[in-house]
């Protein structure tokens, strides 16, 4: 299975991690339906999104898109000073530390969970999160998709701007 952008290890798999940019489509989940639709085996043929493989660290935002290390550039339909605002930090609990700043919201800021920007959902973390969480984050994107009421507990106010 090796080509250029998905390279495969010894036994077949594919090598991890991976950094891909995906379109939004209405509600911000166009990949989850595309993905449901095309399968697994075409999306490694024809893949929906650029994928590229490697940690990679974003070096530039430019106005349309990002710059990697090594000088890739992946455009971007919205990226910004003014979403980076709305939405916020990321992670972290507010413990009200140098590096996590309060206040207290008493679960992973703006992780699996509607941000401040809409169609925006951040999902990531170690194996065990990522496993665990998917769960929860293709379930109430499902739910959107077909109209159901989704509550959630709120959405933060962004506390890092002050």
């Amino acid at each position: 299975m090796p080509r250029p952008g998905l390279p495969a290890g010894e036994l077949g798999y594919i090598k991890q991690p991976y950094v891909v940019i995906i379109g939004g489509g209405q509600g911000g989940i166009g990949l989850v339906a595309r993905l449901r639709r095309l399968g697994v085996p075409t999306i490694i043929v024809e893949p929906p999104a650029p994928v590229i493989a490697g940690p990679r660290s974003v070096t530039e935002i430019a106005p349309d898109g990002v710059i990697l290390d090594g000088g890739t550039k992946l455009a971007a339909d919205l990226i910004g000073q003014d979403v980076a605002d709305k939405v916020g930090k990321c992670w972290g609990l507010g413990s009200d530390t140098t590096k996590d700043p309060g206040p207290w919201e008493g679960e992973r800021r703006n992780m699996w969970k509607p941000t401040r920007q809409e169609a925006l959902w951040f999902h990531g973390g170690n194996l065990h999160q990522s496993r665990h969480y998917s769960q929860f984050l293709s379930l109430q994107l499902k739910a959107r998709m077909e109209g159901l009421d989704t509550p959630v507990y709120g959405i933060p106010k962004v506390s890092h701007l002050g």
